[in-house]
């Protein structure tokens, strides 16, 4: 399996291409010499957020405030689809790493054979992806106050409204 190695990243950001409720996800990332831009789903980029935000209360990186300069990065051709990704911190360097995957959980075959590039990012670093792909991601739809779910501009069909509740 190809790995690719930005260590460190010289930036990386969320971008978001379309209408709300129609948006494509994209990873962009640029190190060592190299661009990248990844497709991802929406709740790979929620789920990474929440991890990242728990890991970085943990490393004491919480008070850290973002910078002031947004990314200057913009999709290009996607390289891959992002099927996985993974966060770890490397307590030597003091450097978090995400890492994604092409490949999808469960299929080894395609596992071993798909491409991965590591994110090397430090503490900075991390706070500042963190603040920027939370903005990207709360762009999007306004949340019903209700039920919590994305709201459309023609109209929400809200499950509490007739009883129900989403199940979470």
């Amino acid at each position: 399996m190809p790995i690719f190695e930005l260590d460190p990243v010289d930036d990386i950001a969320v971008a978001a291409v379309g209408e709300p409720g129609q948006r494509q996800f994209f990873l962009l990332a640029s190190g060592s010499g190299r661009t990248l831009t990844l497709t991802c789903e929406k709740s790979q980029i929620q789920a990474l957020l929440v991890r990242l935000q728990q890991m970085m209360a943990a490393q004491g990186v919480e008070g850290m405030q973002a910078g002031a300069s947004g990314s200057a990065l913009l999709p290009g051709e996607p390289e891959w689809q992002v099927g996985e990704m993974g966060l770890g911190y490397h307590e030597d360097r003091r450097m978090f790493v995400l890492v994604a995957s092409e490949g999808a959980a469960g299929d080894e075959a395609a596992s071993e054979e798909a491409p991965s590039v590591r994110f090397w990012l430090s503490h900075q670093q991390a706070a500042d992806f963190s603040k920027q792909a939370e903005s990207v991601l709360t762009s999007g739809r306004p949340l019903c106050p209700r039920c919590g779910l994305p709201m459309d501009p023609a109209g929400h069909p809200c499950p509490v409204n007739n009883g129900a509740r989403p199940i979470f």
